[in-house]
Protein backbone atom coordinates (compact mmCIF):
# COMPACT_ATOMS: atom_id res chain seq x y z
CA UNK A 1 0.00 0.00 0.00
CA UNK A 2 1.32 3.22 -1.03
CA UNK A 3 0.62 5.04 2.72
CA UNK A 4 0.49 8.71 1.17
CA UNK A 5 -1.47 7.79 -2.04
CA UNK A 6 -4.40 6.03 0.71
CA UNK A 7 -4.10 9.22 3.01
CA UNK A 8 -4.96 11.59 0.36
CA UNK A 9 -7.53 9.80 -1.02
CA UNK A 10 -8.75 9.61 2.35
CA UNK A 11 -9.10 13.24 3.28
CA UNK A 12 -10.14 14.29 -0.50
CA UNK A 13 -13.22 11.84 -0.21
CA UNK A 14 -13.89 13.48 3.24
CA UNK A 15 -13.83 17.11 1.92
CA UNK A 16 -15.68 16.28 -1.36
CA UNK A 17 -18.52 14.14 0.57
CA UNK A 18 -18.21 11.33 -2.12
CA UNK A 19 -16.10 9.03 -3.50
CA UNK A 20 -17.27 9.76 -7.41
CA UNK A 21 -16.33 13.31 -6.58
CA UNK A 22 -13.06 12.43 -5.26
CA UNK A 23 -12.30 10.31 -7.91
CA UNK A 24 -12.56 13.49 -10.46
CA UNK A 25 -10.48 16.19 -8.12
CA UNK A 26 -7.96 13.30 -8.17
CA UNK A 27 -7.99 11.95 -12.07
CA UNK A 28 -8.53 8.42 -10.37
CA UNK A 29 -11.56 6.21 -10.96
CA UNK A 30 -14.25 5.65 -8.41
CA UNK A 31 -12.92 1.70 -7.77
CA UNK A 32 -9.47 3.09 -7.25
CA UNK A 33 -10.10 5.54 -5.03
CA UNK A 34 -12.18 3.35 -2.37
CA UNK A 35 -9.43 0.75 -2.92
CA UNK A 36 -6.99 3.25 -1.22
CA UNK A 37 -9.31 3.89 1.31
CA UNK A 38 -10.94 0.11 2.31
CA UNK A 39 -6.97 -0.31 2.53
CA UNK A 40 -5.80 2.39 4.75
CA UNK A 41 -8.88 0.88 7.38
CA UNK A 42 -7.11 -2.20 6.98
CA UNK A 43 -3.98 -1.04 7.73
CA UNK A 44 -4.80 0.78 10.80
CA UNK A 45 -7.15 -2.01 11.71
CA UNK A 46 -10.08 1.04 12.48
CA UNK A 47 -13.28 2.17 10.10
CA UNK A 48 -12.55 5.27 9.15
CA UNK A 49 -15.85 6.13 7.51
CA UNK A 50 -19.53 4.96 7.99
CA UNK A 51 -20.84 3.80 4.20
CA UNK A 52 -24.59 4.09 3.50
CA UNK A 53 -26.09 4.50 -0.29
CA UNK A 54 -27.00 8.43 0.90
CA UNK A 55 -23.94 9.80 2.83
CA UNK A 56 -20.64 9.47 4.24
CA UNK A 57 -19.65 10.23 7.33
CA UNK A 58 -16.39 10.08 9.79
CA UNK A 59 -16.45 7.96 12.52
CA UNK A 60 -14.81 8.86 15.94
CA UNK A 61 -11.50 7.46 14.81
CA UNK A 62 -11.69 8.51 11.32
CA UNK A 63 -12.13 12.26 12.59
CA UNK A 64 -9.18 12.24 14.67
CA UNK A 65 -6.95 10.93 11.68
CA UNK A 66 -8.97 13.16 9.32
CA UNK A 67 -7.77 16.07 11.70
CA UNK A 68 -4.04 14.80 11.36
CA UNK A 69 -3.91 13.74 8.15
CA UNK A 70 -4.69 17.23 7.03
CA UNK A 71 -2.05 18.83 9.13
CA UNK A 72 0.50 15.95 7.47
CA UNK A 73 -0.73 16.83 3.71
CA UNK A 74 -0.30 20.75 4.32
CA UNK A 75 2.85 20.24 6.38
CA UNK A 76 4.29 17.96 3.35
CA UNK A 77 3.35 20.66 0.84
CA UNK A 78 5.48 23.43 2.37
CA UNK A 79 8.06 21.19 2.93
CA UNK A 80 8.18 20.46 -0.78
CA UNK A 81 7.97 23.86 -1.60
CA UNK A 82 10.80 24.90 1.26
CA UNK A 83 13.38 23.00 -0.96
CA UNK A 84 12.13 23.59 -4.18
CA UNK A 85 13.28 26.67 -6.71
CA UNK A 86 9.60 27.23 -7.28
CA UNK A 87 8.75 28.44 -3.99
CA UNK A 88 8.55 31.97 -5.50
CA UNK A 89 5.58 31.27 -7.39
CA UNK A 90 3.01 30.33 -4.59
CA UNK A 91 1.25 27.42 -5.77
CA UNK A 92 -1.47 24.58 -3.93
CA UNK A 93 -5.12 24.74 -2.65
CA UNK A 94 -5.78 27.81 -0.30
CA UNK A 95 -8.94 27.27 2.02
CA UNK A 96 -10.16 30.39 3.51
CA UNK A 97 -13.54 31.83 5.33
CA UNK A 98 -14.87 35.24 5.21
CA UNK A 99 -18.48 36.63 6.06
CA UNK A 100 -20.81 36.50 3.29
CA UNK A 101 -21.34 40.04 2.65
CA UNK A 102 -17.65 41.13 3.20
CA UNK A 103 -16.44 37.81 0.41
CA UNK A 104 -19.20 38.00 -1.86
CA UNK A 105 -19.27 41.85 -2.43
CA UNK A 106 -15.14 42.55 -1.37
CA UNK A 107 -13.14 39.79 -1.32
CA UNK A 108 -14.20 38.19 -4.71
CA UNK A 109 -12.25 41.11 -6.93
CA UNK A 110 -9.08 40.76 -4.73
CA UNK A 111 -9.16 36.68 -5.15
CA UNK A 112 -9.62 36.58 -8.89
CA UNK A 113 -7.25 39.14 -9.15
CA UNK A 114 -4.56 37.29 -7.18
CA UNK A 115 -5.43 34.23 -8.85
CA UNK A 116 -4.62 35.54 -12.46
CA UNK A 117 -1.11 36.42 -10.97
CA UNK A 118 -0.50 33.32 -9.00
CA UNK A 119 -2.93 30.86 -11.52
CA UNK A 120 -1.43 27.67 -9.48
CA UNK A 121 -2.94 28.83 -6.60
CA UNK A 122 -6.58 26.72 -6.40
CA UNK A 123 -8.92 28.44 -3.86
CA UNK A 124 -11.57 26.92 -1.54
CA UNK A 125 -14.02 29.08 -0.06
CA UNK A 126 -16.64 29.10 2.50
CA UNK A 127 -18.60 31.90 3.20
CA UNK A 128 -20.05 32.32 6.32
CA UNK A 129 -21.03 34.50 9.14
CA UNK A 130 -20.36 32.40 12.33
CA UNK A 131 -16.79 32.41 13.65
CA UNK A 132 -15.27 28.62 12.52
CA UNK A 133 -12.16 27.19 14.12
CA UNK A 134 -9.28 27.34 11.35
CA UNK A 135 -7.49 24.31 13.13
CA UNK A 136 -10.76 21.97 13.41
CA UNK A 137 -11.92 22.60 10.10
CA UNK A 138 -8.97 22.17 8.46
CA UNK A 139 -8.62 26.03 6.55
CA UNK A 140 -5.63 28.02 6.25
CA UNK A 141 -7.04 31.63 6.28
CA UNK A 142 -10.01 33.73 7.84
CA UNK A 143 -10.83 37.70 6.72
CA UNK A 144 -12.62 38.75 9.85
CA UNK A 145 -14.50 42.06 10.86
CA UNK A 146 -14.21 42.46 14.45
CA UNK A 147 -12.01 41.32 17.14
CA UNK A 148 -9.65 38.52 16.88
CA UNK A 149 -10.15 36.69 20.36
CA UNK A 150 -8.29 33.34 19.70
CA UNK A 151 -4.94 33.08 21.31
CA UNK A 152 -3.77 30.26 18.70
CA UNK A 153 -4.30 32.44 15.64
CA UNK A 154 -2.06 35.29 14.51
CA UNK A 155 -4.01 38.18 12.71
CA UNK A 156 -2.53 40.88 10.11
CA UNK A 157 -4.65 44.00 10.23
CA UNK A 158 -5.91 44.35 5.84
CA UNK A 159 -8.36 47.66 6.31
CA UNK A 160 -11.03 49.18 8.92
CA UNK A 161 -15.04 49.28 8.30
CA UNK A 162 -16.94 52.34 10.16
CA UNK A 163 -20.04 51.42 11.55
CA UNK A 164 -23.21 53.71 10.06
CA UNK A 165 -26.57 54.48 11.92
CA UNK A 166 -29.01 55.05 9.23
CA UNK A 167 -32.77 54.59 8.09
CA UNK A 168 -34.92 55.03 5.19
CA UNK A 169 -36.38 58.25 4.04
CA UNK A 170 -39.85 56.39 4.54
CA UNK A 171 -38.89 55.22 7.72
CA UNK A 172 -37.95 58.79 9.61
CA UNK A 173 -41.14 60.38 7.78
CA UNK A 174 -43.02 58.47 9.48
CA UNK A 175 -41.01 57.96 13.43
CA UNK A 176 -38.91 61.22 13.24
CA UNK A 177 -35.43 61.66 12.81
CA UNK A 178 -33.41 60.85 15.93
CA UNK A 179 -31.32 64.09 17.13
CA UNK A 180 -29.17 62.22 20.26
CA UNK A 181 -28.16 58.65 20.76
CA UNK A 182 -30.81 58.61 23.38
CA UNK A 183 -33.85 58.93 21.01
CA UNK A 184 -32.93 55.72 19.87
CA UNK A 185 -34.94 53.99 22.77
CA UNK A 186 -38.07 55.07 21.06
CA UNK A 187 -37.68 53.60 17.82
CA UNK A 188 -37.56 50.15 16.01
CA UNK A 189 -33.86 49.20 15.78
CA UNK A 190 -32.52 45.81 13.86
CA UNK A 191 -30.46 44.28 15.92
CA UNK A 192 -27.06 41.76 14.29
CA UNK A 193 -26.71 38.02 15.80
CA UNK A 194 -22.79 38.26 15.74
CA UNK A 195 -22.36 41.31 17.53
CA UNK A 196 -20.96 40.18 21.20
CA UNK A 197 -23.44 43.62 22.37
CA UNK A 198 -26.74 42.71 20.64
CA UNK A 199 -29.18 45.51 22.38
CA UNK A 200 -26.76 47.89 23.24
CA UNK A 201 -25.07 50.41 20.51
CA UNK A 202 -22.27 52.53 21.48
CA UNK A 203 -21.44 56.35 20.19
CA UNK A 204 -19.23 58.65 21.12
CA UNK A 205 -20.05 62.50 20.76
CA UNK A 206 -17.85 65.56 19.51
CA UNK A 207 -16.25 66.00 23.12
CA UNK A 208 -15.01 62.39 23.81
CA UNK A 209 -18.15 61.35 25.75
CA UNK A 210 -19.44 57.70 25.50
CA UNK A 211 -23.15 56.91 25.01
CA UNK A 212 -24.20 53.29 25.07
CA UNK A 213 -28.14 52.68 24.46
CA UNK A 214 -29.98 49.92 25.03
CA UNK A 215 -31.56 49.41 21.89
CA UNK A 216 -34.80 47.09 20.80
CA UNK A 217 -36.79 46.34 17.51
CA UNK A 218 -38.68 43.96 15.21
CA UNK A 219 -35.96 41.72 13.51
CA UNK A 220 -32.94 40.30 14.82
CA UNK A 221 -30.95 38.49 12.20
CA UNK A 222 -27.14 36.72 11.42
CA UNK A 223 -26.43 38.30 8.16
CA UNK A 224 -25.89 42.09 8.04
CA UNK A 225 -27.07 42.05 4.40
CA UNK A 226 -30.90 40.78 5.06
CA UNK A 227 -30.93 44.03 7.78
CA UNK A 228 -29.99 46.60 5.52
CA UNK A 229 -32.29 44.95 3.18
CA UNK A 230 -35.18 45.41 6.14
CA UNK A 231 -34.10 49.16 6.96
CA UNK A 232 -34.19 49.72 2.92
CA UNK A 233 -38.30 49.16 2.79
CA UNK A 234 -38.60 50.88 6.10
CA UNK A 235 -38.85 48.41 8.83
CA UNK A 236 -36.17 50.54 11.25
CA UNK A 237 -32.78 51.94 12.09
CA UNK A 238 -29.95 50.22 11.07
CA UNK A 239 -26.27 50.08 12.72
CA UNK A 240 -24.01 48.76 10.34
CA UNK A 241 -20.34 48.80 8.59
CA UNK A 242 -19.80 51.13 5.90
CA UNK A 243 -19.02 48.13 3.45
CA UNK A 244 -22.44 47.00 3.94
CA UNK A 245 -24.65 50.13 3.82
CA UNK A 246 -21.90 52.54 1.81
CA UNK A 247 -23.94 51.86 -1.82
CA UNK A 248 -27.69 52.34 -0.25
CA UNK A 249 -26.37 55.56 1.31
CA UNK A 250 -25.00 56.64 -2.01
CA UNK A 251 -27.91 55.88 -3.78
CA UNK A 252 -30.38 57.79 -0.79
CA UNK A 253 -32.36 54.51 -0.54
CA UNK A 254 -30.56 55.05 3.41
CA UNK A 255 -30.02 58.41 5.61
CA UNK A 256 -27.10 58.12 7.48
CA UNK A 257 -28.72 59.84 11.62
CA UNK A 258 -27.24 61.29 14.42
CA UNK A 259 -24.19 63.24 12.70
CA UNK A 260 -22.84 64.49 15.57
CA UNK A 261 -21.82 60.97 16.88
CA UNK A 262 -20.26 58.35 15.59
CA UNK A 263 -19.94 55.06 16.15
CA UNK A 264 -16.92 52.12 16.19
CA UNK A 265 -14.27 52.03 13.44
CA UNK A 266 -13.81 48.29 13.10
CA UNK A 267 -10.44 46.71 12.33
CA UNK A 268 -10.70 43.86 8.87
CA UNK A 269 -7.90 41.36 9.81
CA UNK A 270 -6.42 38.19 7.56
CA UNK A 271 -6.35 35.57 10.37
CA UNK A 272 -4.34 32.38 10.44
CA UNK A 273 -3.19 29.54 12.60
CA UNK A 274 -0.16 30.05 14.96
CA UNK A 275 0.56 26.88 14.91
CA UNK A 276 1.35 26.51 11.87
CA UNK A 277 4.23 27.87 9.48
CA UNK A 278 3.38 30.50 7.00
CA UNK A 279 2.77 28.51 3.75
CA UNK A 280 4.06 30.34 0.59
CA UNK A 281 0.52 30.55 -1.11
CA UNK A 282 -0.44 32.20 2.68
CA UNK A 283 2.09 34.50 3.02
CA UNK A 284 1.56 36.02 -0.94
CA UNK A 285 -2.26 36.55 -0.83
CA UNK A 286 -2.34 38.17 2.61
CA UNK A 287 0.40 40.65 1.19
CA UNK A 288 -1.74 40.79 -1.40
CA UNK A 289 -4.59 41.79 0.59
CA UNK A 290 -2.79 44.55 2.75
CA UNK A 291 -1.85 46.35 -0.80
CA UNK A 292 -5.27 45.79 -2.58
CA UNK A 293 -7.49 47.58 0.26
CA UNK A 294 -4.93 50.58 1.24
CA UNK A 295 -7.66 52.33 -0.42
CA UNK A 296 -10.71 50.66 -0.09
CA UNK A 297 -14.15 51.33 -1.92
CA UNK A 298 -16.29 51.72 0.23
CA UNK A 299 -15.67 54.49 3.26
CA UNK A 300 -18.57 57.39 2.95
CA UNK A 301 -16.98 60.34 2.57
CA UNK A 302 -18.05 62.90 5.29
CA UNK A 303 -20.55 64.41 3.08
CA UNK A 304 -22.28 61.60 3.26
CA UNK A 305 -22.20 60.54 6.90
CA UNK A 306 -20.51 62.74 9.65
CA UNK A 307 -19.53 66.01 10.60
CA UNK A 308 -15.81 67.30 10.37
CA UNK A 309 -14.47 67.05 13.85
CA UNK A 310 -16.11 63.93 14.96
CA UNK A 311 -14.41 61.59 16.82
CA UNK A 312 -13.91 57.71 16.93
CA UNK A 313 -14.75 55.41 19.10
CA UNK A 314 -13.09 52.23 19.47
CA UNK A 315 -16.28 50.66 21.20
CA UNK A 316 -16.72 46.47 21.76
CA UNK A 317 -15.15 44.71 19.33
CA UNK A 318 -17.87 43.60 16.21
CA UNK A 319 -17.47 40.69 14.09
CA UNK A 320 -19.51 41.02 10.67
CA UNK A 321 -20.27 39.63 7.72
Amino acid sequence: MDRLSAINAFVRVVEAGSFARAADRLDLSVSAVSRHVSELEAHLGVRLLNRTTRRLSLTESGQMFYERCVQLLADLEEAEGAVSATTVEPRGTLRLTCGVTFGARHLAGAIADFQALHPQVRFDIELSDRIVDLVDEGLDLAIRVGGVRSQAAIARRIGATTLVCCAAPAYLARHGTPRVPQDLAGHACLTYAYSPERRVWHFTDATGHAHAIPIAGPIHANNAEILAAFAERGVGVLLEPDFVVAPQVRAGTLVPILPGYVAATIPVHAVYPSRRHLSAKVRAFVDFLVEWFREPTWPLDRSENAKPGDAICEGAARTRG
